[in-house]
């Protein structure tokens, strides 16, 4: 390993403890200091998300798409409900679509408002206020840390076929069947540390499932990346890139868990489909 590779990883592992660290103290502070955690990532997403893509978008619907997100997360923040904030982010959507339709404002600020709402109803919506919230909230993140960590170091040990080389040249199914296996096997574990009422087999679907979603998330980033034509979405974590780098497998997973649950036991109380009594 070159030395400039060295200094690269240990930035990314210093980074990304900080991040564990951080994430983890206010998740299990929760009420309003979790809700802020998931207001701060969701509008890192939307501004990543539209630098990305500004060269192709008028201003008007990036400004708008703007307004109406901070409009939902200080009403997230302020602890509105997830059923309320659900249908306050679709007319926003609504909004900033007619938009773009009527004046050919372009609808990637639209996509950027509902990709990051949705992922900030959802992560607020899954912690809630209790410990079953928290309980899922952790589960969560073991599924997508255990993924993403194990598939970059077994990617880089193993190597092999790509997965996705005209998405992602760097990924391999070697990796992505490290970090599904490492998924399989936090998830299970942390969820029966924490008291899941679920079976074997369904904490063994469920932690499957959501570790392809969290890697589908991942390419879905990369994609669009690569359709704008840029390396990271952003130089905001050293080492590591932009938010969207970090939570793009937590974004695709976090949507999964949240609308399961929500078509399980409810939007305000998503997380009782997995760890309720």
């Amino acid at each position: 390993m070159s030395g400039g590779q060295a200094s690269n990883l240990q930035q990314r592992v210093i980074s990304g403890a900080v991040l564990i660290v951080v994430a983890l103290a206010l998740t299990w502070a929760g009420g309003v200091w979790y809700r802020l955690l998931a207001a701060a990532i969701s509008g890192a997403v939307l501004y990543e998300w539209l630098t990305m893509t500004a060269r192709s978008e008028k201003p008007s619907n990036r400004w708008l798409a703007i307004g109406l997100l901070a409009v939902l997360l200080i009403l997230l923040v302020t602890g509105a409900s997830s059923s309320f904030l659900s249908m306050a982010l679709v007319g926003a959507i609504v909004v900033t679509g007619a938009h773009a339709a009527r004046f050919e404002a372009g609808v990637w600020p639209t996509f950027g408002l509902a990709y990051a709402g949705l992922l900030g109803i959802a992560l607020s919506a899954l912690r809630g206020a209790d410990a079953v919230g928290l309980a899922a909230t952790l589960f969560l993140f073991a599924v997508v840390w255990a993924t993403d960590i194990l598939a970059y170091f077994v990617g880089r040990a193993v190597g092999g076929p790509k997965l996705a080389p005209a998405i992602s040249p760097g990924k391999t199914w070697s990796g992505a069947v490290g970090g599904t296996v490492a998924a399989v096997l936090a998830g299970i574990f942390v969820a029966g540390q924490l008291g899941s009422p679920l079976g074997w087999g369904a904490l063994l679907a469920l932690t499957l499932v959501l570790s392809v979603v969290s890697q589908g998330g991942d390419l879905f980033e990369s994609w669009i990346k690569r359709r704008f034509g840029v390396k990271d979405s952003s130089q905001l974590i050293p080492g590591h890139g932009g938010v969207m780098d970090r939570v793009d497998g937590l974004a695709t997973a976090a949507f999964a868990l949240f609308l399961l649950g929500a078509a399980i036991a409810g939007p305000n109380t998503p997380a009782d489909a997995f760890f309720g009594r």
